[in-house]
């Protein structure tokens, strides 16, 4: 966010239509979520949405901060498995925008963390996906933490890159 400043505070846009489609963005956003973490050490991901429900999505955190990371699983992409990690925090109030076909996670750095998610797609069970977050097809550097994993985040099975160079159309590269 650009913020504009003066003796009251600031004043900064976190979302805007026209800038997003002048970056070849998807600008739709049909729900937006709120994830509350308790602890610090709490690790949601990796996850992402097969087509025709591929999501883009902008990720912020409000409160404490996290540790967010995405992976590349478009298999045409010159980045294709390759993850980024990055801190979005209160703080420095960065915003991470998530591509199709990106799996996404965090980690929390602090108790009491809340994200906010912008989501171009409805949720679809039948096409919600993920892998697993210490998978070593991509090697996650994570900060170390004693952390809290869900069941079904803890137990995808080891990926293959066939998996995804072999996956339905609509796998291609585009944002």
């Amino acid at each position: 966010m650009e913020k504009i400043e003066d003796e009251r505070g600031f004043f900064a846009r976190s979302w805007c239509q026209k800038e997003f489609l002048e970056h070849g963005l998807d600008p739709q956003v049909v729900q937006c979520n709120v994830s509350f973490n308790k602890v610090r050490g709490t690790l949601r991901g990796m996850h992402y949405q097969l087509p025709p429900f591929a999501e883009p999505k902008l990720i912020r955190c409000t409160k404490g901060s996290i540790y967010d990371v995405i992976i590349d699983l478009r298999p045409d992409s010159p980045t294709f498995l390759r993850w980024l990690g990055i801190e979005l925090s209160e703080e420095n109030r960065r915003m991470l925008y998530v591509p199709k076909l990106f799996a996404h996670g965090f980690q929390t750095l602090e108790d009491n963390t809340e994200v906010f998610y912008q989501m171009s797609e409805f949720y679809s069970p039948g096409h919600s996906k993920g892998v697993r977050w210490n998978d070593p097809l991509f090697n996650i550097t994570w900060p170390p933490a004693r952390r809290i994993i869900s069941v079904r985040d803890q137990h995808y099975p080891d990926a293959t890159e066939d998996q995804f160079r072999l996956a339905p159309p609509g796998l291609g590269s585009k944002c």
